[in-house]
């Protein structure tokens, strides 16, 4: 009897399709689902409804008449069109909520998940009967376990990790780091279609969206992702592991992989990513330590978040240490860079409104900063990156907002909050010169929003923070501040506007 199995929207690869390990069948039928209500429900960035939808719709038409493609207002309405009652096989989705539908339904057997290198269980037996789940002792036994960039049992080069090599400012005075450009892809007639769609939609009044919707920018097919790594490992990689921290306002991609989006979309496998970089570190084109902190990113980052989402629980979605309750502004929530004074702020947002994506430093260390600084419910917040990145899923946002950029945790996934005032963005960024606020002033018209805001922070959370050995010592350096009283007048009078 020939099986029917489905495909979400991330799991358009081969690895979905293949029968070893627990895959479909060889010549088991193909569903896809595009599910109106996604959209309806929850305001995405145009760009990102675009590639899904462009994903989704090139991958049918590869499928050819093995698959039946519906479009439908629910999954379940979908599912019902397709295959009426007959038995379904689905490979465990990348959400609680779509593992617990898919699990509701009777005529759905869930397979394994595929698209990670460490099992769930594997990774639940690692972390029984530790009292910290730590990345960097995960992604060394991943390395060994994985022989990623190994010599004789131990680490190449004789050191695990080579972060602290990768920490270097931008090249004083460039406007750019003069990387070769990233792969971009050309739009078809299936972009066509699925701009115009969207188009009518909106005029319809069925969904909104935010963000702009310009020539798409990452591949929406397995063909195009792979020449998006080709290009990166060959032409880019090399290049990437000494500025990795820096950030650059015109020169938004620097020497960055733009693979995320890829492989969230199940085109691209993180094995096939990690080794094509070793294999360019074996053959002399790239040095170790950008090789290295490429493989960490993969291997060691996005392999220890995808485990943190499953292993922590639902509960750990209303994690809420500080107590955070703010409200997302309205300039925040639409992308209103024009409306933001302060350079470093307007530079990320403007990014993330046109294109739907901003490398990790940016996304953290001023995005996810001010937020924290501000009292920003943090729920609030990681639905806000979720919904308005390229690459943003459930699983990749929860434990990235909530445990590394709020510290809503109160420490289960990082050691310390991760926020900072202007000094460390003057540092590692050419985005202070030209900006109206200065990075050592703490109070008064030229005061830097982060630099105010990081010492109202900690006063606003003093005593909890004062006993984090890490934040001690910054913590007593209140005390030191004169103009302490003025300067938290000032945040009070500032309140959430636009800086």
């Amino acid at each position: 009897m020939t099986t029917t199995h489905w495909l979400f929207g991330d799991q358009l690869g081969p690895a979905f399709l293949t029968p070893d390990g627990g895959g479909p069948s060889r010549d088991a039928r193909v569903v896809m689902i595009e599910s109106r209500a996604v959209f309806r429900r929850r305001r995405f960035h145009r760009a990102k409804a675009h590639l899904v939808l462009s994903a989704m719709r090139h991958r049918a038409a590869e499928l050819g008449d093995r698959v039946t493609y519906v479009r439908a207002e629910t999954y379940r309405e979908g599912l019902r069109q397709a295959v009426g009652e007959e038995p379904v096989t689905v490979h465990h989705p990348t959400s609680r909520a779509a593992l617990a539908f898919v699990r509701s339904l009777e005529h759905v057997t869930v397979l394994p998940p595929r698209g990670f290198l460490v099992a769930t269980e594997d990774f639940a037996a690692w972390a029984r009967g530790r009292r910290e789940l730590r990345m960097e002792a995960f992604y060394r036994d991943v390395r060994r376990d994985h022989d990623l960039l190994m010599e004789g049992g131990g680490p190449a080069g004789g050191t695990w990790n080579l972060d602290h090599g990768n920490r270097e400012p931008p090249p004083r005075g460039a406007a750019t780091l003069g990387a070769d450009a990233p792969y971009r892809p050309r739009e078809d007639a299936v972009d066509e279609e699925v701009r115009r769609d969207l188009d009518r939609w909106e005029r319809e009044g069925a969904v909104s969206f935010v963000g702009r919707d310009g020539p798409r920018l990452f591949p929406a097919d397995r063909r195009e992702a792979r020449a998006a790594l080709r290009r990166f490992v060959r032409h880019r990689l090399a290049g990437f592991g000494a500025h990795e921290d820096a950030i650059l306002a015109d020169d938004g991609t620097m020497s960055h992989s733009l693979l995320s989006s890829s492989l969230n979309l199940g085109l691209l496998g993180p094995a096939e990513c990690v080794e094509a970089a070793q294999a360019a570190y074996r053959a002399g084109e790239a040095p170790l330590n950008s090789v290295e902190g490429f493989v960490r990113q993969i291997a060691g980052w996005r392999e220890y978040v995808w485990q943190l989402y499953w292993y922590f629980g639902e509960d750990y979605r209303t994690s809420n240490a500080l107590r955070h309750t703010a409200a997302l502004p309205d300039w925040w929530s639409e992308l209103d860079a024009d409306a933001v004074s302060a350079r470093c702020l307007a530079t990320v947002l403007r990014q993330v409104r046109d294109t739907g994506w901003t490398h990790h430093v940016p996304r953290l260390m001023v995005l996810g900063s001010h937020a924290l600084q501000r009292g920003w419910d943090p729920a609030a917040v990681t639905d806000w990156f979720h919904r308005c990145f390229v690459d943003g899923y459930d699983w990749v946002m929860l434990p990235n907002v909530v445990g590394m950029s709020q510290y809503a945790d109160g420490g289960r996934m990082t050691t310390k909050p991760y926020t900072s005032g202007g000094a460390y963005l003057s540092r590692m960024s050419d985005l202070c010169g030209p900006c109206p606020y200065r990075p050592d002033r703490r109070v008064g018209e030229e005061a830097c929003p982060f630099t105010a805001g990081y010492w109202n922070f900690l006063h606003r959370h003093r005593g909890a923070l004062g006993r984090n050995a890490r934040m001690s010592r910054a913590v007593r350096g209140l005390d030191r501040l004169g103009d302490l009283p003025a300067l938290l007048e000032q945040e009070r009078r500032r309140g959430d506007g636009p800086p």
